[in-house]
């Protein structure tokens, strides 16, 4: 029987990459890389190696799926190079490569066209980034600057992946190009590696959370092991060891089960039990391939060589030791193209950096950063109400706020309701006022912040015969707490109503600062207290049986068809990278937005991004809505309004007025900028009230521009007014103060410069941009 590999055990390898180990073949060694092989050819292309380029050795590609980690390819077992193969890519593309170009905006045109490595992508909501890398990597193989076989594109999903591999083939690429995801191309490389030296590979933990539960003594034994289970997902994806976790949590922010202390014990316990029983889990498979690659130079060698050219998706998503890897496949090499949105960043909790995104330009001082800003997917006055969220707020891209080319639209609407009920019937009786004869139920999704907030809508939805589909959450009675709390109900031996009743005492609402899977689990049980109460109400006398079996019938009876044409229900999480045409956000209140457990500066900046994201997936209409009180437990809970929403309502109230929301506020940059942690923003003015939120003051200009500046800024005013009364539309439409300012401090004398400025888009540029530049040059030649 061959050995496990080193990863078990946690020897470190020797010096020449081998495991300590013996039993193992000794004659198949992955030859060394020489130094022409690792070392960047500047007479050469600028994306790494050389096309023909004879690499230490060839690797054939495979699909596999394995234990649910979602591959798209396995790497077979290292052969021989075949003399007679020919790098050459001139058969690889059927597409001619100005075809490639066709519809694509001038930015868009710059990042597929570029031949600057590594480049940066930032592609704001709606910019069209699939787009625009598949291009880039099918342009790249029609002009023979890149081939196909060796192109690497990392994803966060499968099913991006696949759809990214969809569009290549689309565009005429004859060659199959890699795509996965980090985990699934890192433990594809491992098993390779694991057959090439006859090492069994280890047993793939695929149920953490009942590991971890073994291991719990004592006290902690009254924790779920899920709640551990995330704490060590986080240290491991920010390369922390358990000695490590109490220092790094609390700088963190995390909200731990119990002490930082005791939680990193349960760590260390769980990292020691797994390697004695020879386990590996999906973080594991990240970190033994990022050791091996740098401890072994020929087993590096090889998979730099196969994977010449990288693509990296969301890199606002990548956390530390993805980007340990990452830097590891790459080596030396500058072949890197990463494409991201910082004001999508929504994933730190888990253990994303999106600092790994904002500090390129200082990791790769020769590289390029291009920006898409023109959004196709959002109104006009969904795209200013969100752009509202971002300017002069902490943790966002002050640049990345976008034009948007699609037709105006409805203001945002923001409603308040009396409670939680109320706002789940109001929901959806708006859905059903906006599903016109011949429109589809599947034009309309209910976002809201956490899934516990889901039970009351679908109730609403099933009550106004509306079909809905989950998308990504746990039915009800298959969470953990709520398989127990039934346990309990029916092996108790007391009236069923007075089982309620405690359990609805022990759900009454705790401490905002709670854990999102602390909140949600309380939320469930909530959620089966209600479901209880409806059934004691029809049920005489109710039973915990009788209860089981109604409850049953209620949640799984009238499941909608999953391909039905339906209302989709989702977090706000879940929702990033989807988009229809009218969307709802529910639950827009303090303690879901933000979390209630959000109050470290970054955490509060995700929060704000959040918002963002699920306020940038309408393309037409968005309703926002919040509850002035609702019911946990037994209590009823004052809530209210979201500080977020008092800076978006007060965009949507300018939208009406036909001001321009980024002027609303101090006059010059944002609406109301959301306050720090732990304070609370003034409710927004009434309409017609004295306030700094009006237009301008006559004689009053940006902080950012010189006294020289001020008559080109009146100038470019002056026009805005002429145009937007020619228009019949409001003065923003046309351009905001922010726009206008850039313009007079930078005086654009090119439409390549005119493009470069905050605010204009391509669409802007190619309608004012004459007229633009003719204003510049006017008043500064007189």
């Amino acid at each position: 029987m061959g050995a496990h590999p080193s990863d078990v055990t946690l020897r470190k390898p020797h010096e020449r990459g081998e495991d300590e180990e013996g039993d193992r073949k000794r004659d198949q060694r992955w030859p060394a890389a020489t130094q022409r092989d690792n070392r960047q050819d500047h007479g050469q292309r600028q994306h790494g190696r050389r096309l023909g380029e004879e690499p230490p050795v060839w690797v054939e590609i495979e699909d596999e799926v394995f234990c649910g980690v979602e591959f798209v390819l396995w790497i077979g077992h290292a052969k021989p190079y075949p003399p007679t193969l020919s790098l050459a890519v001139s058969t690889v593309s059927v597409v001619e490569p100005d075809a490639l170009l066709d519809g694509l905006n001038n930015a868009q045109r710059l990042a597929v066209t570029s031949t600057t490595s590594p480049l940066c992508i930032l592609a704001g909501a709606g910019s069209g980034k699939t787009r625009v890398l598949t291009r880039r990597i099918a342009y790249r193989a029609a002009t023979g600057d890149l081939d196909p076989r060796h192109v690497l594109a990392l994803t966060f999903t499968r099913k991006a992946a696949g759809e990214l591999t969809a569009r290549l083939r689309s565009l005429g690429l004859r060659e199959q190009v890699a795509a996965g995801t980090f985990h699934s191309v890192a433990y594809a490389q491992l098993r390779t590696r694991w057959a090439e030296r006859s090492i069994t590979p280890p047993q793939l933990m695929t149920r953490k959370a009942g590991f971890v539960i073994g291991l719990l003594t004592g006290a902690e034994k009254s924790t779920p092991g899920i709640d551990f289970v995330s704490e060590i997902e986080w240290a491991k994806a920010r390369m922390v060891e358990p000695e490590d976790y109490p220092e790094a949590a609390k700088a963190a922010g995390r909200k731990p089960p119990i002490s930082y202390e005791a939680t990193a014990a349960v760590y260390a316990r769980y990292e020691d039990q797994r390697r004695q029983k020879r386990l590996i889990d999906f973080d594991d498979m990240l970190r033994v391939c990022h050791r091996d690659l740098i401890a072994d130079e020929g087993f590096a060698a090889s998979q730099r060589w196969r994977f010449a050219h990288l693509f990296v998706d969301e890199f606002q998503d990548v956390n530390p030791l993805q980007h340990a890897l990452l830097e590891a496949w790459r080596g030396d090499r500058t072949d890197l193209c990463i494409v991201g949105d910082p004001n999508q960043a929504i994933y730190s909790w888990n253990g994303a950096d999106p600092e790994l995104l904002h500090t390129f330009p200082e990791r790769f001082p020769n590289g390029e950063t291009i920006r898409l800003l023109d959004n196709y997917r959002s109104s006009p006055q969904i795209l200013a109400a969100a752009n509202a969220l971002l300017v002069g707020g902490r943790g966002v891209d002050h640049d990345g706020t976008q034009s948007a080319t699609r037709p105006d639209g409805a203001v945002p609407s923001v409603r308040e309701l009396p409670d939680e009920r109320s706002e789940a019937a109001a929901i959806a009786r708006a859905a059903r006022d906006h599903h016109g004869p011949g429109a589809r139920w599947s034009n309309q999704a209910v976002l809201v912040r956490t899934n516990a907030q889901l039970p009351i809508i679908e109730e609403a939805m099933k009550s106004a015969g509306i079909p809905f589909r989950v998308r990504g959450a746990t039915p009800l009675l298959d969470q953990p707490e709520i398989k127990v709390a039934l346990s309990e109900l029916r092996r108790t031996i007391r009236p069923f109503t007075d089982a309620i009743h405690d359990l609805a005492l022990s759900v009454d609402i705790d401490d905002e600062s709670e854990s999102d899977r602390a909140a949600e689990r309380r939320a469930n049980l909530d959620a089966l207290v209600q479901m209880a109460r409806d059934y004691i109400a029809i049920e005489t006398p109710p039973t915990a049986n009788g209860f089981f079996l109604w409850l049953t019938a209620t949640t799984r009876a009238d499941q909608p068809d999953p391909n039905g044409d339906a209302i989709e229900l989702l977090t706000f999480h879940a929702a990033k990278g989807l988009e229809w045409p009218i969307v709802h956000l529910a639950g827009l209140e303090q303690g879901y937005v933000p979390i209630g457990h959000a109050k470290t500066p970054g955490a509060w900046a995700e929060e704000r991004r959040l918002f963002y994201v699920a306020a940038t997936r309408a393309e037409r209409e968005l309703l926002c809505t919040w509850a002035k009180s609702r019911t946990f437990g037994e209590r009823s809970v004052p809530r209210e309004r979201s500080e977020f929403l008092d800076t978006y309502a007060a965009a949507c109230e300018a939208l009406e007025a036909g001001i321009d929301p980024i002027a609303v506020g101090n006059g010059t940059t944002a609406p109301r900028l959301a306050p720090t942690p732990g304070t609370r923003s003034s409710k927004p003015k009434a309409k017609g009230s004295k306030s700094s939120g009006g237009r301008k003051r006559p004689g009053s200009y940006p902080d950012s521009l010189d006294a020289t500046d001020h008559i080109l800024f009146d100038a470019l005013r002056a026009w805005r007014s002429e145009r937007a009364k020619s228009a019949d539309v409001p003065a923003f439409v046309v351009c905001n103060d922010h726009t206008l300012a850039e313009i007079a401090r930078q005086k654009p004398q090119t439409p390549v410069e005119l493009l470069r400025v905050n605010g204009m888009g391509e669409i802007k540029v190619s309608k004012f941009g004459g007229e633009l530049l003719a204003i510049i040059s006017d008043t500064l030649g007189s």
